[in-house]
This record gives C-alpha cells, structure tokens and sequence, in this order.
C-alpha cells in the first residue's frame, strides 16, 4: 500500500512506492508504478510493449520488419540466372524518438555481353538494426569458370557448367549449377535449380511468402537459367517471388520492381547471345499493433496493425 511522509502545506515531503525485486514483480496493468530494488531505479508498467520499464531507459515499442535486399542480374548468353535479394523477417525494439535511416537496395542489370557476369544487387538497411545484403549475379557463357556470383542468395552458373554462387546465411540460398542450361539463381526459401544435361536450364529458387504488407506476398524468388532455342533446352522458370524468367532463343525477363527477385539468365538461338534480365529492387516493411506511433513511408493499416512500406529510401521516425 501507499504510504506517505509529507505533511499538509509541506512541499519538502515524499511519496512512498511499493518497493521489490525484479523478480517480485506484480502482473502488469496499465497504471502501475514500482520501485525496483534491484536495478535501483523507479519503474512503471508499459501496456503498449506489456513490459516494466525502467524511468532511466527510452521508451520503446516492438515492431516486426521485412527487409528486401535488390536482386542479381542475370547473365548473358546460356547464362545463369540472378540470385534473389538478401531478405530478414524478425522482430525488434524501437526506441520513441529515434530517426532510423532506411535504405531499399537497387536490382542489379542483366549482363549484355557473354563476357560479363550479371551485376550484384545492393543491400537494403534499417539503421544499424538489420541489413540485408544484395543478391549475387548469373554467370556468363564466356567468363570462365561461368560461376554465378554470391549475395543474399546466390547467382546461378552458366553453361561450362558454372558453379552456383553461395547465399548469405539466413538471408538465402546458392544458385544452382550450370549444365545443358544456365542454373537458376537461388532464392531466400531455396537454392536454385541445376541445369538438366541435354534437356533444359534451372528454375529459380523459391521466394519467402510473407503477410507483413496485409497480403500473402513472395519476396526474393530467383531467376530462371538461360536456355538454348538452337538445341531445344528450354529456359528456366522464375521462383515464387521473381518474374524474372530465363531466355530461350534470346533476352531474358527481368524481375519486378520491390519484390528483390533475380533476373532471368539470357538464351541462345544459335546466332545471337541473349542479355540477362535486371533484379528487382528491394522493400523494407515496418509493422506493428495499434494506432500510428511512427511516421516514414507510405501508412497503411489491416488486422489491427499499422505498416509503413518503403519502395524508396527514406527515414523512418519511431
């Protein structure tokens, strides 16, 4: 209970709280206030966060984040395709009144000469709070030894075969191996499809579905491997998360802006060297229950919670 040690008309008194442990903590409820003896500082029950702080410490609130690395771009010719952009989905603390830069990574180009590997995406960044890192380039027919670039998730390697590049762990897979075909680039929820000796080139990697937004989405798919129209080995089909298909007899398809997939690795005809197709940039998505307490992005709300989605490069102010 209370307790009190000023008097009436007396503004050199105290207010007595209830003193405990850290460990005697009560249930939380809105209102409450303690003395904890154990850190040594007063606290109070936060019913946004349900969890005592202490009055010495930033207020914070949890929020759950995406972050789409850019996607790879994908080779040229019999080619390998990109690997998909980096991607984090978890938790964190933001503390209230802290401006958090947020950085959304470019898609890397397509290669248009057989001798130039796909580009590597760029990252996409939340302050020092996470980073995810671009997706690796698709392997080209005449820069040996043909393997595909590492990133987030790995660029798939050309016809040679090309090794696959390596993905970031936790972040996504390897690209897959050349053969017949180009390998298709890894994706943030697999590793990308090898070529089939004398049959086609890899698929992409499948992406990571996420519900962040308000929608079921796929993010950092890989792209299809290259094939080739002259020798009937068909291209390689997109992972979930990327439009970015393999070529047959030419270019390829590049992946969709925001969704960090990989392009699709160039084809052959017999004559002429198809281009990679670009990645797609990335995304960051900051969400978290209850009414706005930020502001950065666009803002948009669904099942009780208030998201604030960056297609560009902006700041997010907590």
């Amino acid at each position: 209970m209370f307790s009190s040690s000023f008097n009436s008309g007396s503004t050199t008194g105290a207010l007595k709280i209830p003193v405990g442990t850290t460990g005697q903590r009560p249930a939380g409820a809105a209102g409450l206030i303690r003395q904890n003896s154990t850190t040594g500082n007063p606290e109070w029950w936060d019913a946004t966060t349900s969890s005592w702080l202490q009055f010495s410490q930033p207020v914070g609130y949890s929020v759950n984040y995406l972050v789409v690395a850019g996607g790879g771009g994908g080779g040229c010719m019999i080619a390998g395709g990109g690997g998909a952009g980096g991607l984090l989905a978890t938790s964190a603390t933001f503390s209230s009144g802290t401006a958090y830069t947020v950085t959304v990574g470019s898609g890397g180009a397509g290669s248009t000469s057989s001798s130039v590997a796909g580009a590597n995406g760029t990252d996409s960044v939340i302050g020092a709070v996470a980073t995810a890192v671009g997706g690796g380039g698709g392997g080209s027919y005449n820069l040996s030894p043909y393997a595909g670039s590492s990133g987030g998730s790995g660029g798939g390697g050309a016809v040679g075969p090309g090794a696959g590049g390596s993905g970031t762990f936790g972040q996504g897979f390897a690209g897959g191996t050349g053969n017949s075909g180009g390998g298709g680039g890894g994706g943030a929820g697999a590793v990308g499809s090898n070529g089939t000796p004398g049959v086609s080139a890899g698929a992409g990697g499948v992406g990571f579905s996420s519900s962040i937004s308000g929608i079921t989405t796929f993010y950092s798919g890989g792209g299809g491997g290259g094939g080739r129209s002259d020798s009937g080995y068909t291209a390689g089909a997109a992972g979930s998360g990327s439009t970015g298909t393999g070529g047959y007899s030419g270019a390829a398809t590049s992946a969709a802006a925001n969704t960090g997939g990989g392009g699709g690795g160039g084809g052959w005809n017999g004559t002429s060297a198809g281009s990679g197709g670009n990645g797609g940039s990335g995304i960051v998505i900051i969400s978290y229950l209850g009414s706005q307490r930020g502001t950065g992005g666009t803002v948009t709300s669904s099942g009780g919670y208030t998201i604030h989605t960056f297609t560009s490069s902006g700041t997010y102010n907590a």
